[in-house]
């Protein structure tokens, strides 16, 4: 069982790590608003990075827009930088869970996975790099599991919404679910919307690296999963998706190897039926498509060669029309923007055997919740936190790599997701 209480050694529930970046602030304000969700009603945590300045002044700002004054006084502060390995492993030695927060994982994630197994502390981060998650699976998961330390990725927007969806979907079906197609919508209010420009850096290094995913994928050695029912038939690049009334495209984040990597651990050590799944996201009508399409053929031919990566991070806003920013959203934007997934998913009823014709019954859910980046992220961090540390039980039985799926399968994270606004439902 995952071992979560603190000691005179250890003194942190929770340490958050690069705390003063632009998804740090608002992981800061997430943990202060649910200190009284800790074990025995109470949470010990502290707030970490490289500039003891830079952290103070987020926890003045988190005070003053919490109106919780303590957060001056109360937080400790913790120095520590991903290019001193000394400091990371006195952070690692301080807290029961790491908060990391620290991107793009793929430079900077590692040492901190590392300080971590090597030091006894556990580790949530919200990475949506396919590359840095597998990456960490292939090269620690064993050495975690001898060291009883759960390092969990892709609690944020990426991949909880998603991962735990499939599960939420598979949970509430009455039979065997064999296949489910998810569909992405964001709103955003008057006032627009807009992405902080460390998600755009990690996209652009994220194409441009994807012949080593491939090679790291092969040394796995994976066999294919079990197909149970029928084959769930990929859709085009571009097509008009009638569930949800506009044109869409196959996501491009981590959801799908993400939840792929639970299907195979629950399929694997639980003995579960493999769910087959397709993602994708709406973008709207045709002057989106137009845009999408000058956009997407700049991105693929820059992102090939050094000097147009330059480029791209140099002027995300110009590239992307908008999307991305230096700058990230204002408050205001990230309060009249939200997010919905709607998951499509069939199967058979348990009177029907799955190995004989075509499945016979369908199902329908919703995940909805506040502005995915900023808002519903460091919900979704949190919440996976709290779970560990109210949960151990329910945790896998030994240490190692997870996904939030293989991780929270059988805790009730949905449950306390949905008290803080990111709603399950079947419809």
């Amino acid at each position: 069982m995952a071992r979560v209480e603190t000691t005179p050694n250890r003194p942190y529930h929770l340490v958050i790590f690069g705390a003063s970046g632009f998804t740090g602030q608002f992981v800061v304000e997430e943990v202060a608003r649910t200190v009284s969700e800790g074990p025995n009603g109470s949470l010990k945590w502290a707030v970490a990075g490289r500039s003891k300045q830079k952290l103070e002044k987020v926890l003045e700002q988190a005070a003053g827009a919490l109106s919780k004054p303590e957060l001056r006084t109360e937080v400790d502060v913790i120095v520590a930088d991903v290019g001193e390995p000394d400091s990371l492993a006195a952070m690692c030695k301080q807290a029961v869970i790491v908060l990391n927060c620290v991107g793009p994982y793929r430079f900077f994630g590692e040492p901190v996975v590392k300080a971590c197994v090597e030091n006894g502390a556990h580790h949530i981060d919200i990475s949506g790099e396919p590359q840095f998650l597998e990456g960490m699976q292939l090269n620690y998961s064993s050495q975690a599991a001898e060291k009883g330390v759960f390092i969990v990725g892709s609690c944020g927007f990426d991949s909880i919404p998603a991962d735990m969806g499939v599960l939420y979907t598979r949970d509430q079906f009455r039979g065997t679910l064999t296949a489910v197609e998810s569909f992405l919508t964001v709103s955003s209010g008057p006032e627009g919307g807009c992405i902080h420009d460390g998600t755009w850096q990690s996209a652009i290094y994220g194409f441009a690296d994807s012949q080593k995913l491939q090679s790291l994928r092969r040394k796995f050695n994976h066999k294919p999963l079990p197909s149970v029912g029928s084959k769930l038939r990929r859709r085009g690049a571009l097509f008009f998706g009638n569930e949800i009334q506009q044109y869409a495209v196959p996501f491009m984040g981590s959801d799908p190897s993400v939840v792929k990597r639970t299907q195979r651990f629950l399929t694997e050590e639980q003995q579960a039926s493999p769910v087959q799944y397709g993602a994708y996201a709406g973008i709207g009508g045709i002057g989106n498509i137009i845009k999408m399409m000058f956009a997407g053929m700049m991105f693929w031919f820059l992102v090939k060669f050094s000097f147009g990566r330059n480029l791209l991070i140099k002027h995300p806003e110009f590239f992307s029309f908008g999307m991305f920013s230096k700058a990230g959203p204002t408050r205001k934007q990230m309060e009249g923007s939200s997010f919905q997934f709607s998951f499509y998913g069939e199967g058979y009823t348990d009177e029907q055997d799955p190995s004989q014709g075509k499945p016979n019954a369908k199902i329908r859910t919703l995940v909805q919740g506040p502005e995915a980046g900023y808002v519903a992220t460091p919900i979704a961090m949190v919440q996976a936190a709290l779970t560990i540390l109210n949960e151990p039980a329910a945790l896998p039985k030994k240490g190692g790599v997870y996904t939030p799926g293989a991780a929270f399968a059988k805790t009730t994270l949905i449950d306390r997701l949905n008290k803080h606004g990111i709603q399950f439902s079947v419809i």
